[in-house]
């Protein structure tokens, strides 16, 4: 494939998304595209009840991340790379999760006005890893509001992300187990990635870099 100007990453809570991203961002030369998590105000109430919570915290992430969307379209997406760690998408993910019957419908209305124009990325890329592993990247992450993450919830966002990408096929897709994998801080699985995109053709590929099996 021609370069990819726009590189989307995605997986559940946890994965290294962010991480990973700011180190592909630093590699390519692009912008980072970065959802804005910590500036939800219904966040926190959503991790202490999620289904009373649900509605406004879902509509509040779809606006914030539609309006990221259209600002970089409006910048000229094309003038540089771009690496964002999240697919606009996701948010559809999460609102089947936590909403209700006549809420998903409202939402599903409101998304569907919105998503024709956000931009397609050139590439996705979908990190996975197993419940364990998921649970002490967030136990590492010390964001306190996660402290009440039951593992419950948790599989159900790893089944839904994991339903979502086995039937993805709008993009180009990279999908990659990161359970024993670690890009930013093992310098040889992160070349393999960047040699992987830099070769990365279309459809939908799986990769597993040498070594970091055990």
């Amino acid at each position: 494939m021609q370069r990819a100007r726009y590189i989307v990453l995605e997986g559940p809570i946890g994965v290294g998304k962010t991480s990973l991203a700011s180190r592909l961002a630093e590699e390519f030369e692009a912008r980072t595209l970065f959802e804005n998590v910590e500036e939800n105000p219904f966040l926190k109430e959503f991790y202490h009840d999620r289904k009373k919570n649900a509605f406004k915290a879902q509509l509040y992430f779809l606006l914030s991340r539609y309006q990221q969307q259209v600002d970089l379209v409006q910048t000229d997406l094309f003038q540089k790379t771009a690496v964002g760690d999240y697919l606009f998408a996701k948010d559809r993910i999460f609102a089947g999760l936590n909403l209700d019957r006549d809420e998903l419908d409202l939402y599903d209305e409101l998304y569907r006005i919105l998503s024709p124009r956000i931009p397609r990325p050139d590439l996705v890329i979908y990190l996975s890893a197993d419940i364990e592993t998921l649970k002490k990247r967030i136990r590492g992450r010390a964001k306190p509001y996660e402290r009440n993450l039951d593992t419950g919830y948790l599989s159900q966002v790893v089944s839904a992300y994991n339903d979502f990408f086995f039937h993805y096929d709008e993009t180009p897709l990279l999908v990659i187990s990161t359970t024993n994998i670690d890009f930013v801080s093992r310098d040889s699985d992160f070349q393999q990635l960047v040699k992987e995109i830099k070769e990365f053709r279309t459809g939908t590929q799986y990769f597993v870099p040498l070594g970091s099996t055990p």
